[in-house]
């Protein structure tokens, strides 16, 4: 990803400062640089950069599947709480889409982004005014409207 991106990326934060839901979503296919863009913002703002996959997934290892579904959403809250700062950058959030967790992944993010302002990296695109994880057929597959969404894409 470019240094304009990482612009962008920056503009958007400062736009979502002033919002309810204050979450910036970076939406673009794997490999295309996301996390390096994250890791600059991070380096300019000292914002902490969590890998979400594997902070969640330590967290849960001693739990059974049902009880990983229900104290999924509570765990990711208390990592994202704990950090300082209200600014938050999360890369690696596949496991917010494992089908087993029952979760809604951008439903989560938005009610997390209301005390903090969160910035998540997102493998997927932008189709016909809808945000899409996966592909049509795959069991993670979501589709969201964009209406009321802050993404940068590349």
């Amino acid at each position: 990803m470019s240094k304009s991106l990482v612009e962008e990326i920056i503009q958007k934060i400062e736009q979502a400062v002033a919002l309810y839901s204050r979450l910036v979503i970076i939406a673009a296919p794997s490999g295309s640089g996301k996390t390096s863009a994250l890791q600059e913002i991070a380096n300019r703002t000292g914002a902490p950069l969590i890998n979400v996959n594997l902070e969640l997934s330590q967290r849960m290892l001693d739990l059974t599947e049902r009880q990983r579904t229900l104290a999924s959403p509570q765990i990711l809250a208390e990592i994202i709480n704990n950090e300082k700062g209200n600014l938050i950058l999360l890369d690696n959030i596949e496991i917010l889409f494992d089908v087993s967790l029952k979760l809604d992944s951008l439903r989560l993010l938005q009610g997390l982004s209301r005390n903090k302002t969160i910035v998540a990296s997102w493998s997927g695109s932008i189709e016909e005014n809808f945000l899409t994880y996966a592909i049509p057929g795959h069991p993670e597959y979501k589709k969201y409207p964009i209406k009321d969404l802050i993404i940068v894409t590349e």
